[in-house]
């Protein structure tokens, strides 16, 4: 007799620990990133709250610049470990140079255009004119940093594709420290240095990032085979390298364009509900980062599966990202949910006012209320990434578009400005979208796993 196996396939313990293995060290990694972001915000809120809608809304271009590239550079990743998989990682030093040459020029023209015209687009929206001249400000600041995000994206991409997550954490959390102790000299005023507010942590930011790119660089060149001379490639793969990313591309511009234009929709309130709806969605910005390292991780094991042509595998992998995502999902909307109090209490000093509001008591349930929203976020994030990952490129952005173009705004719109509910209705109006992402990327994914690979029919036997 046979063993009824207990275990679906995707749960073998050999396959959770290496996707344990491999996201573990990403999700820590990107957590940085939004501990820089966070970090921003907890010293702007203890010395000037009244500036953080600066920094929300300059993200607005930003934001939808860097989600562009990004998705425009997922071919690094995808392309290199798909060539891992077959035994040919000394063969991707081509892919990652494209990525860094693309960076360069494209994020060139994207700092121009920033610099050029954000001051007219913030104006153009209707802001007031010290909420217009302080966010074209940070802009200008943050822009020049636009292309060292741009290139240690590439580098980190092409490392953890290689399997080298522990090298980028580590960097990572080196440049978290450079960041706080910037925004502590020039945002706080620590060591006699002039306090900057929202321009300081402009400063910061920008800053932290070209000192990445001196070590993610030399990351590379000591640990990847990124500049030795490689194998004339195949005539598909520089375009495959790009077009894999195309459908990224637009829903990150739909996704965090979407997210960023509801800053503008919170300053079309009141100053008070953007620094409450911003610092809430911080929150869900620095769950997000566990989930945006199990998406990735989930995506490199689809990706390398679907190198070797193993549809089983590529399913396998599929499910359980999504699975393991739903788990991680509970557990930080839980923590979220216990510690929403202590939370807010860490992002604003508590007698802080912001035109004559008391910011503390109204951000802490809208904090408490974001619980319901990591769940759905992490699902729609991770499901995507793997839909990518096996070249299903536009039905995903089709949702994405969907969710956050036609869904998010006029509901953050109608619940917060119409209805008259605030930060707290913006952020109903979220998690409407996240659901409705969430739940469609997931069957998706379910109904396309592995379309394109064909599992080997088995000999027909004629009957004798």
């Amino acid at each position: 007799m046979h063993r009824r196996r207990v275990w679906p396939a995707w749960a073998r313990p050999s396959d959770i620990t290496d996707l344990l293995r491999l996201s573990g060290p990403i999700a820590v990694s990107r957590a940085a990133t939004m501990l820089m972001g966070l970090t921003d915000v907890i010293v702007l809120g203890q010395n000037a709250p009244s500036e953080l809608p600066y920094v929300l809304n300059s993200w607005l271009p930003i934001g939808v610049s860097l989600g562009l590239t990004m998705g425009l550079l997922l071919g690094v990743s995808v392309l290199t470990a798909e060539l891992a998989g077959v035994g040919k990682a000394s063969e991707t030093g081509r892919i990652f140079r494209r990525g860094i040459w693309f960076s360069l020029w494209f994020g060139a023209l994207l700092t121009a255009a920033i610099v050029l015209f954000v001051g007219p687009m913030f104006r153009a929206l209707g802001f007031d004119d010290a909420v217009a001249s302080g966010t074209t400000s940070v802009s200008k600041i943050l822009a020049l940093g636009l292309i060292g995000h741009m290139l240690t994206h590439v580098a980190g991409s092409y490392l953890e594709a290689l399997r080298r997550p522990l090298v980028v954490t580590c960097m990572m959390y080196f440049g978290v420290l450079v960041n706080l102790i910037i925004d502590l000299a020039v945002v706080a005023g620590w060591w006699g240095m002039p306090q900057l507010g929202a321009d300081g942590v402009a400063i910061a930011t920008t800053g932290t990032r070209w000192f990445l790119v001196l070590l993610f660089l030399l990351a590379v060149w000591r640990f990847t085979p990124a500049f030795r001379p490689s194998p004339q490639a195949p005539p598909d793969e520089y375009g495959r390298q790009f077009s894999v990313g195309y459908g990224m591309a637009v829903s990150n511009v739909a996704e965090w364009g979407g997210f960023n234009f509801t800053f503008v929709v919170a300053t079309w309130i009141s100053t008070a509900a953007t620094t409450i709806y911003g610092m809430a969605v911080h929150v869900i910005g620095f769950c997000f980062m566990a989930f945006l390292g199990l998406g990735t991780a989930t995506s490199v094991r689809v990706a390398e599966a679907y190198g070797r042509k193993n549809s089983e595998q590529v399913k396998e992998a599929s499910r359980l990202g999504v699975v393991a995502c739903g788990l991680l999902g509970l557990i930080l909307g839980a923590l979220v949910w216990f510690f929403q109090a202590p939370l807010a209490t860490l992002l604003v000093r508590s007698d802080a006012e912001v035109a004559d509001v008391a910011i503390r008591p109204e951000l802490i349930p809208v904090i408490g209320f974001t619980a319901f929203v990591i769940v759905f976020d992490g699902l729609q994030n991770v499901a995507s990434m793997a839909l990518r990952a096996q070249n299903v490129i536009w039905p995903p952005t089709f949702i994405h578009m969907g969710s956050y173009f036609l869904i998010m705004i006029p509901g953050t719109w109608y619940f917060g400005l119409v209805q008259g509910q605030g930060a707290m209705g913006m952020m109903f109006g979220v998690l409407v979208a996240s659901v409705v992402a969430g739940v469609l990327q997931t069957l998706l994914l379910e109904r396309k796993a592995a379309r394109r690979l064909k599992p080997a029919r088995r000999p027909r036997h004629s009957a004798v």
